[in-house]
């Protein structure tokens, strides 16, 4: 079982904490009914385990304190109302704790000023950043050692995440469940919470460091070839060759610098790029399939339903719904 601990702090924004458990719940929930018994224990946490009033006027009651929460696979820090100063001189256990989480391996998200606690704890010492816009320039000031992304509404750097807004954490957030679930629960949480076209968490990401880099130079470069040429028909034996390597070497090193099967990793960069267009261009399904390698509309079809749990036609229609019409 993964542990996912939200952290409460006095004059928090109660969303970027109310927001991403509902969205892991919904995770949780659908990966049930796929059949996938992997529950997550998500757990809320006050310094001292003292109910917390949020900004907006309501009140947390914690499931526990700091000192009590166990090892995170994933932790939220939520973002404060305003200078968040005051709470930062209070707050050395808790940027003792996030140090230790850190140093054991969790992944570690924050949102707007919730930032400020894992620049104070030196965690973000010459990796990149990002804030709400109001605090940039006091951000700069207070860690110069941080590379500051001001462009960028999220960044990563290997497990840290920093969001600069509600939205930027729910993309985190879709980002989080995809590597817990699986492309197709992801986009059932992205579509139930957000019916506005998203771009993929990778596009919109300033990333340094991440998580699936891999040393192997030699699958890097294949990894490039299978990008730039998904759109082809690929033999991956004839891929293999051409990196000098058998067909049972070249799977075997593939898998074990990036997770994937070189298969797996094709149909994901081609479902990925069904997405895209999809969600933005007017082409029909049948163009699209072609555009990224296939000839064959219902392999295409079942591909995607199965990465997606949804057909092409079913997940255009949900990304691009409109909002309102003007009657005219």
């Amino acid at each position: 079982m993964r542990t996912v601990t939200f952290l409460l702090i006095d004059q928090m924004l109660a969303t970027g904490t109310v927001l991403p458990l509902e969205m892991l719940r919904g995770a949780e929930s659908r990966a049930r009914v796929e059949g996938r018994t992997e529950p997550l224990r998500l757990v809320t946490a006050s310094m001292d385990g003292q109910p917390v009033k949020s900004r907006c006027g309501f009140t947390f009651q914690p499931d526990m304190a700091l000192s009590e929460t166990p090892n995170s696979d994933l932790v939220y820090i939520p973002a404060l109302w305003r200078n968040p100063r005051p709470a930062l001189k209070r707050s050395g256990p808790l940027l003792k704790w996030l140090r230790d989480q850190a140093e054991l391996g969790a992944s570690i998200s924050a949102v707007g000023t919730g930032v400020c606690f894992l620049a104070e704890a030196g965690l973000l010492n010459g990796k990149p950043a990002t804030t709400h816009w109001h605090y940039f320039d006091r951000f700069s000031a207070d860690y110069p050692e941080v590379k500051l992304k001001r462009q960028y509404f999220i960044t990563q750097a290997d497990k840290l995440f920093c969001a600069a807004s509600v939205n930027a954490l729910a993309d985190v957030t879709v980002h989080m469940i995809r590597q817990l679930y699986g492309p197709a629960v992801a986009s059932h949480v992205e579509r139930n919470f957000s019916h506005e076209i998203r771009r993929p968490f990778e596009e919109i990401a300033y990333s340094e460091g991440a998580v699936r880099l891999h040393p192997d130079e030699d699958i890097v470069q294949a990894q490039a070839w299978l990008k730039e040429h998904c759109n082809t028909e690929v033999r991956l034996s004839e891929v293999a060759q051409m990196f000098d390597m058998s067909v049972r070497s070249f799977n075997r090193r593939f898998k074990l610098a990036t997770g994937q099967t070189p298969l797996q990793y094709l149909q994901n960069v081609r479902v990925d790029m069904a997405r895209e267009l999809l969600q933005s261009s007017n082409l029909s399904v049948n163009e699209i399939a072609e555009k990224v390698g296939y000839q064959d509309m219902g392999h295409f079809t079942a591909l995607f339903k199965k990465f997606l749990s949804t057909t092409p036609s079913e997940y255009r229609a949900t990304v691009r719904a409109k909002l309102f019409r003007v009657n005219t």
